[in-house]
């Protein structure tokens, strides 16, 4: 089955522009103040409207209230939720609200982590599987971490799901020969440095998974 790429984090034209020609299906934009990626909601507009309609534009947000999601949706014409550190209850009563793909966040750090994914059935489309981040870290992913893959084998789960943490063009392709994984998910992985993109490293992770 074909593997599909999302770069997350995204802040300006040129990376923006790097990810669509390089074959993302997916670009990410952050509405989290503590994070080096945040953008405003006139800002990600600018830029979503560059994205074609065959690529999906996806707002990535942290236990957020429905004003924060209201501005990403309506203002910069996001068209799926990324949410993180959201309980299942919450996840459902954004996607019923906005009506639009929601994603839910599962931090993996052991087996049993998983098990909270189970609870999103119903709530959410897709699982996020991505690496707990250590106690006390400001942010929720982004950190360059990833999780023992390992951990997935004979995992039954519960939703379409895709897996982020740790990925860059060196470690993709072994990612999915031991995950199974259609959709993968990036960030520090294409950066120079935090919230830097690099126009090289995203053409390299995207030819990466281009020849999965």
């Amino acid at each position: 089955m074909p593997v599909s790429a999302k770069i997350c984090g995204l802040s300006t034209e040129d990376t923006l522009g790097a990810a669509i020609a390089g074959g993302a299906s997916h670009v990410g934009f952050v509405f989290f103040a503590p994070s080096p990626r945040d953008v405003d909601p006139a800002r990600a507009a600018a830029l979503v409207a560059m994205v074609p309609d065959h690529v999906r534009a996806v707002g990535v947000f942290v236990d957020p209230d429905d004003a924060a999601v209201e501005r990403a949706v309506s203002v910069a014409g996001i068209d799926t939720l990324q949410l993180h550190k959201t309980a299942p209850s919450r996840v459902a009563a954004l996607r019923a609200r906005f009506g639009i793909e929601t994603w839910a966040a599962v931090a993996v750090k052991t087996r049993a982590d998983l098990d909270a994914a189970r609870s999103y059935a119903g709530a959410a489309d897709r699982i996020l599987y991505d690496a707990k981040t250590p106690d006390g870290a400001a942010l929720p992913g982004g950190m360059g971490v990833r999780f023992d893959w390992s951990l997935l084998d004979g995992f039954r789960h519960p939703l379409p799901w895709a897996l982020s943490g740790g990925l860059d063009a060196g470690n993709v392709a072994e990612a999915v020969r031991r995950t199974g994984a259609t959709l993968v998910d990036v960030s520090s992985g294409v950066e120079s440095a935090p919230g830097v993109k690099d126009v090289d490293k995203i053409a390299a992770f995207l030819q990466s998974v281009a020849q999965l």
